[in-house]
């Protein structure tokens, strides 16, 4: 196991390369804003899905489209100035949980804290989702295929990311970079091609008799759906939180860098969303299930087939879309981590592996990801719903603290800024509202009760450690007083683990010592017996009485009457216990193990497990 861990993780990095772990602005831009701008890739998608297919409304879903997009594009902007102002004020990470918990308090910090880490979670399978549903429009592969390709995509990012968020970054930096260029080229191609050489939508023929169908509705657009669909356009917002949760992942200075890195962000995924929406507005591209991936209709119509630069196009696209959960797997641990230093999620959340990394928040999240995936077979319009309620409870949450944040504080030009961030606060309280409501039936209802229980869960956590700490405090100068020693030496029968658990306890020098078997008839009492003489063991051996075969009733029982006749005793219990490599193991000791944990709650004891190795081995 450890050449297989070295193999995919690589080698262990000392604490003190932390510092040279940390990235710069080229760097850190794929690694926190990939799952942003990914979302180029399938927002207008699902803003469309709701006009054309929930909607019915066939060709007239277009008009609203494109005054979604800018209402989307500037509430993007308020949540990016929000953010910078986060970054600039709570430079140690962990975006709105922290400025919830400095500024709102204990109960709203985790509400965004389970916001958050729901959303990482989910961003994976969306990402991944939508990633391979890029990978089928490509190559035409059956749904069939789009769980186990999810499955492989999740176990290579978390590979990746165990071995070091420095290493994943530059890992990914290409691909990242790549998908940018090929989608303003796209854009480019495709703004050339209807405003100058006037090409007009779609036709027919190159679609699914599913898309044509839906071009040929006629309902009428209600403000619900409109609605509806502006909270489906708005998740192109998801992923912007992720650099304020990751500033100390960034180079000194950490807060410059990484506001400027947002700034980059922000505006990449800005002018490319309004870009991609024009596009869709004069080329129409219906998408029903079989045509899979809107930009790619709409790369193959403008580039006259599946060409070069189809190809290239899609591949970018398939390869943001797994990488977008690149933000996921950088920005949960992280979080998860600070949580837990706080006490609100078991401590293995806050130890780094050999690598530096989070270990067991990068699995925790992997695992909790395949599980939806394997749960929603893959499909990102069914995953979508249960993701933007989370993106929107945070961003709400973070900006409403920014508003007391500034009341407190009153820095320069804090009332513009108080405002910018109250008028975030509404609109994005008011989508997280519309998508509960719109698509409660859909799975929205999930996140929706998921995150009270996660709430409850962090509290009962935080309690426990909390009284933990109250049961275990001590004042200085306290020292408890003596007590007195009893060693009880468990024994089956004669043999040399027990004779060496025997010599072990009387090393030891204890006030009392007992040697302890148990007899299930008297055949079992005269062998113990007879094997005692033989040996001449010169302990007193006790012999418990278990008709019915049970070894830690009886072992417990004679337990408490040493207790109740020695008010000031500890009570040690010897184990011998038999050693072998890791193939055989299992056939000895399954007693003992049973045993040691039941032992484990008791108060006042202690146990002590003395080995034996056997040279022995299944050949």
């Amino acid at each position: 196991m450890a050449s297989i861990k070295k193999f995919l993780i690589g080698e262990a990095i000392s604490s003190e390369e932390e510092q040279h772990q940390r990235l710069s602005k080229k760097i850190a831009l794929p690694v926190f804003a990939s799952d942003a701008i990914s979302s180029t890739a399938y927002a207008t998608d699902e803003i469309l899905w709701v006009l054309v297919g929930g909607a019915g409304a066939g060709v007239a879903a277009f008009r609203p489209l494109l005054p979604i997009a800018i209402i989307v594009c500037v509430l993007l902007a308020i949540v990016v100035t929000s953010y910078r102002q986060t970054i600039m004020a709570y430079p140690s990470g962990g975006g709105a949980y922290i400025v919830s918990r400095e500024n709102l308090g204990a109960t709203p910090a985790l509400i965004a804290g389970s916001a958050l880490l729901t959303d990482y979670i989910l961003t994976v399978a969306v990402s991944v989702a939508g990633g391979v549903l890029a990978m089928r429009t490509a190559f035409g592969f059956s749904r069939s295929w789009a769980v186990p390709l999810c499955l492989i995509c999740v176990f290579v990012m978390t590979v990746m990311n165990l071995r070091g968020v420095k290493e994943s970054g530059a890992a990914f930096a290409g691909p990242t970079y790549f998908y940018i260029v090929m989608l303003l080229i796209l854009i480019g191609t495709g703004l050339y091609r209807i405003f100058v050489q006037h090409v007009g939508p779609i036709p027919d023929h190159i679609l699914s008799e599913e898309a044509v169908h839906l071009s040929h509705g006629t309902k009428y657009m209600s403000i619900f759906m409109l609605l509806r669909a502006f909270s489906s356009g708005a998740v192109a917002l998801s992923g912007v939180e992720a650099v304020s949760n990751g500033v100390p992942a960034f180079e000194k200075p950490e807060s410059k860098n990484a506001s400027i890195t947002l700034m980059w962000m922000g505006g990449i995924l800005g002018s490319c969303f309004l870009g991609v929406s024009i596009l869709a507005v004069h080329l129409k591209p219906f998408r029903g299930e079989a045509d899979g991936n809107g930009l790619g209709l709409m790369a193959e119509y403008l580039y006259n087939g599946k060409g070069v630069m189809f190809w290239a196009t899609m591949i970018g696209t398939f390869l943001i879309l797994i990488l977008a959960a690149n933000t996921a797997y950088a920005d949960f641990p992280r979080l998860a981590s600070i949580i837990a230093k706080d006490g609100f999620l078991p401590r293995q959340f806050f130890n780094r592996g050999t690598r530096l990394v989070f270990s067991n928040g990068v699995l925790f999240l992997a695992g909790v990801a395949c599980i939806l995936i394997v749960a929603f077979d893959g499909d990102i319009s069914k995953l979508i719903p249960l993701y933007a309620f989370g993106v929107f409870t945070g961003f709400t949450l973070s900006q409403s603290g920014m508003v007391v944040h500034h009341f407190k504080d009153k820095e320069k030009n804090w009332k513009v800024s108080a405002v910018i961030n109250a008028t975030g606060a509404f609109l994005t309280g008011l989508i997280a509202t519309i998508v509960v409501v719109s698509k409660f039936t859909e799975g929205a209802w999930i996140p929706a009760l998921l995150i009270p229980f996660m709430v409850f869960g962090f509290r009962a956590i935080g309690n426990h450690y909390e009284k933990g700490r109250q049961s275990t405090h001590v004042e200085p100068g306290y020292w408890p007083t003596r007590e007195t020693h009893t060693l009880v030496v468990l024994v089956g029968s004669i043999n040399l683990g027990v004779i060496r658990g025997l010599q072990y306890a009387r090393s030891l020098h204890p006030d009392r010592l007992y040697a302890v078997t148990v007899a299930t008839d008297d055949e079992d009492r005269k062998r113990i017996e007879q094997q005692w003489l033989e040996f001449n063991i010169p302990i007193d051996l006790e012999i418990l009485y278990s008709p019915y075969r049970e070894l830690r009733k009886p072992v417990m029982g004679f337990l408490d009457e040493l207790d109740a006749k020695y008010s000031d005793n500890i009570i040690t219990v010897v184990i011998p216990e038999f050693v072998t490599s890791w193939k055989t193991q299992w056939l000895h000791n399954g007693s003992a193990f049973a045993l040691k944990a039941s032992l484990l709650h008791r108060r006042h004891t202690a146990v002590v497990s003395v080995p034996t190795h056997m040279n022995i081995d299944i050949k």
